[in-house]
């Protein structure tokens, strides 16, 4: 027996429906909102682990706090890049019912998980020793104890995805959230530092793999056929390689600063980081829990493919870029205002890493896009060279600037060399450069005119609340209006799109 192979919905799925209706519609509905349960979803996440974060760092946590849990979360990350061998992604992207293969893939998940959890608790000293965090090794074996929760969890969240059912996912992740913040900050208060952190996400991964079980009842069964196994791993192992590489890139500058630098230095990069990645978590998180599944329904059509990859990336760029040009622009006194004076050495990196947040967004859904048309071997290349490249980039910048030369190693990387490599590979996957161009332009236009506003604006009202909050306002308001032309585009209902495959 082998495993089922990726490719186009079956006739047996669409044979039953009355012929006026196309399936693409069905998929766009579907498609539209799980993206809207997801956006509220994530958006109320990050929102109240931002105002949990405010208080952690402004009462409870110094930078030094900051940077052991900044190596703990960056060795956890890695680790669940690859904690379950790329397989169950596989529950999203075959074809068939997936309750067949479901069994053998939690088997191989499990199994995987529980290994790279024992290596990790019997290396944990000596990978805090390296990574310039010795105390960090407490933590990391309670912390990474996500990795076994997650590997139990990926069968059970994977039949959510793939029945993009976002709503029934908003409710479980909302527990995790209340239950691990709960403890964080009851930790914390009690002065248990870094190890705060470390328990309420053990506490709230155990929450969400109960809920998970509860949302995709029966979906929890261990089973294994040894001819699914393989076909299995042959169809993940590629994609846990190039998750791994690209959990390395966004993490591996963590490492750099940790080895090079003060820990200090650490905390500040990685509250730094951490402010960086709102916009990249509230918008390219929301849209990466569907865009996989629905890129995968449009593969068999490069010009359905296409059209639904532009539409998404003028979306995703749309949203993104007026969070960017704020935190940018505004950096210190948004740095010293929300998380108060003693981190202010953060806000010197912040308009550099978000930058790199908005490369970060458009590579993210190429990942998924590229995932999804079944090109691995260029996802692996395109990894490898950004991580090989990275590391001495980040050394160097390290060494002559500090936290802000590691934030410009990483601009300078990523936009001078890996972004036109990704382009290349969207080319050869059928996605044109004018595609990409189309759903950028406006965005970035939008962008820069609000960053002249900003900037101008706030040397004549000052940095002050209120003035902040006048200066944010009219930004958006000109980044509004200037992307005002795009609006039939994003919507899918100009002449041009209308002339299109239905994409979603």
């Amino acid at each position: 027996m082998t495993g089922p192979t990726a490719g186009p919905l079956g006739e047996a799925d669409t044979a039953a429906e009355p012929p006026a209706p196309p399936p693409e519609p069905s998929l766009g509905r579907k498609v539209g909102s799980a993206a809207r349960w997801s956006l509220v979803n994530t958006v109320v996440m990050r929102l109240g682990n931002f105002a949990t974060g405010i208080v952690l760092a402004r009462f409870f946590l110094g930078p030094e706090a900051w940077g052991v849990y900044g190596i703990a979360q960056t060795v956890l990350l890695v680790l669940l890049s690859a904690n379950e061998l790329g397989v169950s992604l596989a529950i999203v992207r075959w074809e068939g019912d997936p309750r067949r293969f479901a069994p053998t893939v939690l088997t191989l998940s499990a199994v995987s998980s529980g290994l790279l959890y024992a290596a990790l608790f019997a290396s944990a000293p000596a990978v805090a020793e390296v990574l310039g965090s010795p105390e960090a090794s407490g933590v990391l074996r309670v912390m990474c104890l996500c990795v076994v929760l997650d590997g139990l969890s990926q069968v059970p969240a994977g039949f959510l995805t793939r029945e993009f059912a976002q709503g029934r996912r908003m409710a479980i992740d909302g527990l995790n959230f209340v239950l691990s913040t709960a403890v964080t900050l009851l930790l914390a208060v009690e002065g248990w530092g870094a190890m705060s952190f470390a328990v309420g996400s053990v506490v709230g991964n155990v929450a969400a793999l109960a809920g998970c079980c509860l949302a995709a009842p029966g979906t929890l069964k261990f089973g294994w056929d040894r001819e699914q196994a393989r076909a299995l791993l042959r169809f993940g192992l590629p994609l846990a390689g190039a998750s791994m590489l690209a959990l390395g890139v966004v993490n591996v500058d963590t490492m750099v600063v940790g080895a090079s630098l003060d820990q200090l230095a650490l905390g500040f990069y990685v509250l730094a980081f951490n402010i960086s990645g709102w916009p990249v978590r509230i918008i390219s998180e929301a849209a990466r829990r569907v865009s996989f599944a629905g890129f995968s329904r449009l593969a068999a059509s490069p010009a359905a493919l296409a059209s639904g990859f532009g539409r998404a990336l003028g979306v995703v760029v749309t949203g993104t870029v007026p969070l960017c040009v704020l935190l940018a622009v505004l950096a210190g006194p948004i740095v010293d205002l929300v998380y108060g004076d003693r981190w202010g050495p953060a806000a010197a990196a912040l308009p550099w890493l978000m930058a790199l947040g908005l490369v970060r967004i458009g590579c993210e859904l190429a990942y998924d896009c590229l995932v999804a048309v079944g090109r691995r071997r260029s996802l692996i290349g395109v990894q490898g060279l950004w991580l090989v490249l990275l590391v001495p980039a980040l050394l160097i910048g390290a060494r002559s600037g500090g936290i802000v030369g590691v934030a410009q190693g990483h601009v300078v990387v990523a936009c001078g060399i890996v972004v036109p490599v990704f382009l290349t590979a969207l080319h050869r996957a059928g996605i044109r450069l004018g595609t990409v161009g189309r759903a950028c332009a406006w965005p970035l236009l939008g962008g820069a005119a609000m960053t002249l506003v900003v900037l101008g604006l706030e040397r004549l009202l000052g940095d002050g609340v209120l003035a902040l909050l006048a200066t944010g306002a009219a930004g958006l308001l000109c980044y509004a209006l200037c992307v005002l032309p795009s609006r039939a585009f994003l919507r899918g209902s100009g002449p041009k799109a209308a002339a299109e495959p239905a994409a979603g």
